[in-house]
């Protein structure tokens, strides 16, 4: 089964920051597939129901951004 988690991305100022950020979340064990729109600072991430939202947000501080949950 897969889930959809939204989070609020910060920092992000041209395209590719959004490619950094998506192959860096894309690496995260469980991770199915990453949406990234800078405009709305926003990311969508699919993943199985193993997925740990604390190495999520560290993919994207290791990409140089800050991410929370959306609505967090």
């Amino acid at each position: 089964m897969s889930i959809k988690t939204n989070y609020t991305v910060t920092g992000m100022t041209c395209g590719h920051c959004e490619a950094s950020v998506k192959e860096e979340v894309s690496e995260v064990p469980g991770v199915t597939a990453v949406e990234v729109d800078r405009a709305n600072d926003a990311m969508t991430v699919v993943s199985d129901e193993s997925i740990d939202q604390a190495k999520v947000i560290a993919a994207v501080e290791e990409a140089g951004y800050e991410a929370r949950p959306a609505g967090a």
